[in-house]
């Protein structure tokens, strides 16, 4: 049995050799093109590759059931936005902390957040990336503006904390970072409102 959001599909799993023809086979249909796969279950548990041709090395004789539940694109595309927002906001506060703990001399509790701004930065990064990569979505020049100046201060950042000057790694966070990030914020509320209108566009036909 074929289980595609909810609904039996006319596909049986014995007509497949592996996992993956089926999969294949499924993400072929023209209702799938708009669509992304968010998960898997394999006899009612949950499926996930973690490492290559693990959906082809398992045999469709060993497989009852196969659900597999999608969203639609430009949904997904909203939930970063939302998660965007979140992890931007927590760039400022962090940002402002970092600065405030290295201006008062506190480097050990400095350096520990420093480590997860550093990482939070990167995560952004990538998430804008997603964003772009899989759903297209349109950004605009001040938008790509901010994210550049953003990527380019995290390499700063990172030079300057090889050097250990903490106060100029504090000013740079203080004068240069926050407004950025500020800045792209702003950018990024207007994104996520802008994938709001389209999938109320989508919705409403």
């Amino acid at each position: 049995m074929i289980i595609i959001d909810g609904q039996q599909s006319p596909l049986e799993v014995r007509h497949f050799e592996n996992l993956e023809q089926l999969i294949e086979k499924v993400m072929e249909d023209v209702r799938m093109n708009s669509r992304i796969v968010t998960d898997v279950l394999v006899n009612d548990e949950a499926f996930s590759e973690i490492y290559p041709h693990q959906a082809e090395d398992m045999d469709a004789s060993h497989i009852n059931r196969v659900e597999i539940v999608s969203v639609p694109t430009s949904e997904m595309a909203q939930d970063i936005t939302r998660e965007l927002y979140k992890v931007v906001t927590l760039l400022g506060k962090a940002g402002r902390q970092v600065a405030d703990f290295f201006r008062q001399a506190d480097d050990d509790q400095a350096l520990e957040l420093y480590g997860d701004l550093l990482e939070v930065n990167r995560d952004f990064l990538n998430m804008v990336g997603v964003l772009r990569n899989e759903f297209a979505t349109d950004t605009s020049a001040e938008f790509e503006a901010s994210l550049s100046d953003l990527s380019t201060l995290f390499s700063e950042m990172i030079e300057i904390q090889e050097n250990e000057d903490w106060i100029l790694l504090a000013d740079l966070l203080e004068y240069e970072y926050l407004p950025v990030v500020e800045n792209t914020k702003n950018m990024v509320a207007r994104l996520r409102e802008s994938v709001r209108a389209s999938v109320r566009k989508e919705k409403n036909g």
